[in-house]
């Protein structure tokens, strides 16, 4: 009797024969249904050179803006610029009726007030994103994180209200007085206690930018690699050494970032410096004196401009203000090279 073996069948094999029956035959398998849909569509070279063309066109559009809002400031100033020229931005006199201006002292105020919002904002925004990243129980992250952001919806005009009945009270009764007596001596914190004044406006900007330089912070912080804060504690560092070696220095040049936002907010800012400041076109060296600054006297005298000379004057303090914000932002670059010295952001 003749034994006969049988073969396993390897796996495949039929799909393999079958496919190759099909193309002896010469059918073709049919096409996917995304080749199908390309092949119908024909050529897309035409629709790709309208997506790049429109694309070029949402991006330069950012510099035909800028472009046009200086074209028109200084179109809108040309009777103060012809007049003045230089002067008007070194000149300290504000006179409508004899049509004397000049722009230092809401320059000088609107730079006091904002390094002063910096100087108070900055450390304390830091110090609730590191708080909040690396030290405080998930129960109550999420409930912190929200009321921090919360700070930025509300209204200028209600920051400015509060400011003025309960900010300014507290500072004229506990605050001026203390500063008075032992700092004095310096010039800063010397003369009349009104309660307004640049340290009252530095206060209430500080509080307005918080949350931004706060929640930007805590992104860029919560972007860096949990390895790299697991190997620094592996190294033998303490908490607040990993932080500051394995956190804050990846994260520095987000942080200048976030400051610089919230400087632009500072310096933009209009209604709740106007309510503490005390509008006054004064260049004091003491923080406790009145002073102004550019946003305000825009909006407090453009509406009594009653000659063409004197609203070529406030659009020319918008024309500062725009140049101001430029050269801060260039300063701001100039920052970030210093920390980074041109070399890019490091990874894990």
């Amino acid at each position: 009797m003749k034994s006969e073996t049988q073969v396993p069948r390897v796996a495949g094999q039929a799909d393999v024969q079958q496919a190759d029956n099909t193309s002896s035959s010469g059918a073709e398998p049919s096409p996917s249904p995304v080749r199908t849909y390309l092949l119908n569509c024909g050529s897309s070279s035409l629709a790709d050179r309208a997506f790049s063309a429109l694309m070029l066109v949402c991006a330069l559009s950012i510099f035909a803006i800028v472009l046009l809002i200086l074209v028109e400031l200084i179109s809108g100033s040309k009777l103060t610029i012809q007049k003045f020229g230089m002067s008007f931005f070194f000149g300290s006199a504000w006179d409508p009726v004899n049509g004397n201006f000049g722009a230092l002292p809401f320059i000088y105020g609107t730079v006091v007030s904002s390094i002063l919002a910096l100087i108070i904002a900055v450390p304390l925004a830091v110090g609730v994103a590191i708080f909040l990243t690396e030290m405080c129980p998930d129960w109550l992250r999420g409930f912190l994180a929200f009321f921090t952001e919360l700070l930025a919806a509300i209204p200028s005009v209600v920051y400015g209200l509060w400011a003025f009945f309960v900010l300014i009270p507290l500072m004229r009764q506990y605050l001026n007085p203390f500063l008075i007596k032992t700092l004095g001596w310096s010039g800063i914190f010397a003369g009349p206690n009104y309660g307004i004044g640049m340290l009252a406006a530095g206060a209430i900007l500080s509080i307005m930018i918080l949350p931004i330089i706060s929640s930007l912070t805590r992104e860029v912080m919560s972007a860096v690699p949990h390895a790299q804060r697991e190997a620094v504690l592996a190294l033998g560092a303490t908490r607040w050494e990993m932080i500051r070696m394995g956190v804050l220095r990846n994260a520095r040049i987000g942080i200048v970032g976030a400051v610089i936002l919230g400087l632009g907010r500072a310096l933009g800012e209009t209604m709740a410096v106007t309510m503490v400041i005390g509008n006054r076109p004064e260049i004091a060296r003491s923080l406790l004196a009145p002073g102004y600054s550019m946003a305000s006297v825009i909006a407090n005298e453009f509406s009594e401009a009653s000659d063409e000379l004197y609203l070529s004057a406030l659009i020319e303090i918008g024309l500062a203000l725009f140049i101001v914000t430029i050269i801060v932002n260039a300063l701001a670059r100039v920052l970030v090279w210093a920390v980074t010295r041109g070399a890019p952001v490091r990874g894990t």
